[in-house]
C-alpha cells in the first residue's frame, strides 16, 4: 500500500535552510552597508542575484539527491584532489572567518538587548551550537533548525513599521539610478558574493546526501530512478522557496538602510549591531529590538551551516566518515572540525582584529574559490558517468553557467577595484 506523501511544507528541508543561512549576521552587515550607501539604486542587484543563486543551488542539490554523496565527495572522485584540496581548505578558512564574525555579532547583539557582556554571549552561543551538532540527533536537530528561519520575519516585519516611498523604490527598480564609480561597483559585487557563497553549495549538496543515509526509503536516483520525478520536484520547491525566502529577507534589510540610514545620511555602517543601533532614533525602540533579535537567531541558524559545510567538505575530500546522523565516536574528525572551526571563529572574534577587515579577507577568498569551484561543479553536474540518466537539464545548467559568469566578473571587478589607487 503506498504511503500518502507529506504535506508540502513538511518536505521542505535543506533549501530552506540554506537559504536562511545565507541571511546571517555578516549578510546583515553587508546588505545593512550598501542600503546605507547607495538607497535604492541597489536594490535591483538583489532581483539578479535571485535566478542565479536558485540555478546553482538547485544543481548542487541535485548532485547530492542523484549520488548520495556530497559535492566534494564527487568532485574528490571526478577531478584530481590537488585541484579539489586547496579549493576546500581556502572554503574552510573563509568560513572561520565568517563564523567570527557571525559569533561577534551574536555578542554585540545580545549585549544591545540584554547589557552585560558581549564576549561572554558570544562564546555561550558557539559552544551551544557545536553541543547541539555533536550530541543531538540529525532528525531532532533539523527541526530546531527550521524554527530559527522564522527570526528572518524579523526583517519584513521591520520594514512594515516604517514608512516606504513604494513608488520611488519600484522606479529605481524598473530603472536605477547606477553609478559608473568602483564604490558602486564593489557595493555589486559585495551583494553578489554574500548572496552566493561556496558554503552553501556543500552544505544543501551534503544534506540531501545525508537524508539518504537517514531515510530507509530513499535511495540515490542513479539506482532508484523511479524516486526521481518526487525528489525533483522535491528539491526545486525546497530550493525556489528558500532562495526566495533569502533574497525577501535580502531585499527588506537593503530597504530598510536606505530609507531610514541613507536618506538620513547616515551611511557609515560598520557592523550588523551598528545598523540595529541607527535604526532606533528613526525607527523607534521595537523595530531596533526586532532587528538586534533577528541577528542573534540568523546568527544561531548560520553558525551550525558555516562550521558544517567546511567538515563536510574537508571530510568528504579527505575520505572521513562524515554526516551529523553519526555517533560522535564513529566520526571524531567530522565533528571535530566542526567544533575547530566554531571555537576558533569564536576566538578570533575575541582578537582585536577590525570585523569589516575579516569579513573583507573573508569575501576576497570566497571570490577566489567561488568561480572555479562553480566550473568544477557545472561540469560534473553535466556528466553522465557522474549522474547517470540525470545530468542537469538545459535550462538549469543555464543558470547555473550564468551564475557561474557572473561571479566571475564580480572577481574580476572586486580585484580590479582593489588595484586602483585610493585617494
Amino acid at each position: 500500500m503506498a504511503t500518502q506523501a507529506a504535506p508540502w511544507w513538511k518536505r521542505l528541508g535543506a533549501g530552506v535552510i540554506t537559504g536562511a543561512a545565507d541571511d546571517d549576521p555578516s549578510g546583515i552587515a553587508t546588505y545593512s552597508q550598501v542600503g546605507a550607501r547607495f538607497g535604492y539604486g541597489i536594490l535591483w542587484s538583489v532581483l539578479l542575484a535571485l535566478p542565479l543563486m536558485i540555478g546553482i543551488q538547485a544543481v548542487s542539490a541535485r548532485v547530492g539527491r542523484v549520488t548520495g554523496a556530497g559535492l566534494a565527495q564527487n568532485l574528490r572522485s571526478e577531478f584530481h584532489v590537488r585541484i579539489v584540496a586547496p579549493a576546500v581548505v581556502l572554503l574552510a578558512i573563509a568560513n572561520i572567518i565568517n563564523l567570527s564574525a557571525d559569533i561577534g555579532a551574536i555578542g554585540a547583539a545580545t549585549e544591545l538587548l540584554l547589557g552585560g557582556h558581549a564576549a561572554l554571549y558570544a562564546a555561550m552561543a558557539a559552544v551551544l551550537s557545536v553541543l547541539l551538532q555533536v550530541f543531538v540527533p540529525l532528525n531532532r536537530y533539523m527541526p530546531i533548525l527550521k524554527v530559527l528561519t522564522f527570526s528572518l520575519f524579523t526583517y519584513v516585519a521591520t520594514v512594515l513599521m516604517i514608512r516606504v516611498p513604494w513608488m520611488e523604490v519600484m522606479r529605481q527598480m524598473v530603472w536605477p539610478n547606477v553609478r559608473f564609480s568602483p564604490d558602486y561597483a564593489m557595493g555589486i559585487v559585495a551583494v553578489m558574493g554574500t548572496t552566493i557563497s561556496p558554503y552553501l553549495f556543500f552544505w544543501q549538496s551534503s544534506q540531501e546526501a545525508n537524508e539518504i543515509k537517514t531515510d530507509s526509503r530513499r535511495m540515490p536516483l542513479k539506482r532508484a530512478p523511479a524516486q526521481a520525478p518526487r525528489a525533483m520536484k522535491r528539491i526545486y520547491l525546497d530550493t525556489v522557496i528558500g532562495m526566495m525566502l533569502s533574497e525577501v529577507v535580502a531585499f527588506c534589510i537593503i530597504l530598510a538602510a536606505a530609507v531610514v540610514l541613507h536618506a538620513h545620511g547616515k551611511t557609515d555602517i560598520r557592523t550588523s549591531a551598528d545598523a540595529a543601533m541607527a535604526l532606533q532614533p528613526a525607527a523607534g525602540r521595537f523595530a531596533f529590538v526586532l532587528f538586534a533579535s533577528g541577528i542573534i537567531g540568523t546568527g544561531m541558524l548560520a553558525i551550525p551551516v558555516l562550521a558544517g559545510s567546511a567538515a563536510f567538505a574537508l571530510g568528504e575530500t579527505f575520505r572521513w566518515r562524515t554526516g551529523l546522523e553519526q555517533k560522535p565516536g564513529r566520526a571524531k574528525l567530522f565533528y571535530g572540525a566542526i567544533a575547530t572551526a566554531t571555537l576558533g571563529g569564536m576566538i578570533i572574534s575575541f582578537s582585536p582584529v577590525d570585523p569589516i577587515k575579516m569579513l573583507y579577507w573573508s569575501a576576497v577568498i570566497n571570490g577566489v574559490v567561488a568561480v572555479p569551484l562553480m566550473v568544477l561543479i557545472m561540469l560534473l553536474a553535466s556528466r553522465r558517468k557522474t549522474m547517470g540518466r540525470f545530468p542537469v537539464p538545459a535550462a538549469l545548467k543555464g543558470l547555473g553557467w550564468a551564475a557561474t559568469c557572473v561571479m566571475g566578473a564580480a572577481a574580476i571587478v572586486m580585484f580590479a577595484t582593489a588595484l586602483l589607487p585610493h585617494h
